[in-house]
């Protein structure tokens, strides 16, 4: 009888699922009853995300908003922050909708943002080069908002997100939608406190 051969070990990939173990690829692992390996894929769901920041002032109190679709599934969520920017609302909105996301998934994240877009898709890889910091002119300066801009990367490291642009305010369904919810969010000013 010959004796059970054990799984190779490959750069970056974890052992078998007896071990708690699967790759970063989704997939996994495991030796089946004879010992030879067996693979499983594990789906990967796709979302659309539509996201949208609002400033009652700039800076002032501000809220954001998302609608995440995925196959027949809606989910709408929004938030709000006493004292923010327009774009850190923008900001937050996306990183909010990735956040709900509970597995990584493949995104279309829509947006009416330029900020967010391309600073995502044009100026996120030279800030990392420059430690975080944006050029002006012959200078280096820190990158605004640059805490939401870490927690974004990230995020974006966990799911394969592509950032699309879309006017505002021109009749886009969902980008109107989140608007509303970004606009309800807003924290209303206290009358005690307006002296």
């Amino acid at each position: 009888m010959l004796p059970k051969p054990s799984l190779p070990t490959t750069p970056g990939v974890a052992k078998g699922p007896q071990e708690g173990g699967r790759d970063q690829r989704g997939t996994g692992r495991a030796l089946d009853k004879r010992g030879s390996i067996r693979y499983t894929l594990h789906t990967v769901k796709k979302v659309v995300i539509y996201t949208d920041g609002a400033c009652s002032g700039n800076p002032g109190p501000g809220g954001w908003g998302a609608v995440l679709i995925s196959g027949t599934h809606r989910r709408e969520i929004s938030g709000g922050e006493r004292a923010t920017t327009n774009n850190r609302m923008e900001l937050t909105a996306a990183i909010e909708a990735l956040e709900a996301l509970k597995q990584p998934a493949i995104v279309d994240l829509f947006t009416d943002s330029t900020y967010l877009k391309r600073g995502m898709t044009e100026w996120l890889a030279a800030w990392k080069k420059n430690g975080w910091k944006r050029k002006s002119g012959r200078r280096l300066l820190p990158v605004k908002n640059e805490d939401l801009w870490h927690r974004l990367d990230r995020l974006v490291e966990r799911h394969r997100v592509t950032f699309h642009w879309v006017e505002g305010h021109a009749g886009h369904t969902e980008n109107e939608r989140c608007d509303r919810l970004a606009r309800q969010a807003v924290p209303k000013q206290d009358k005690a406190s307006d002296g």
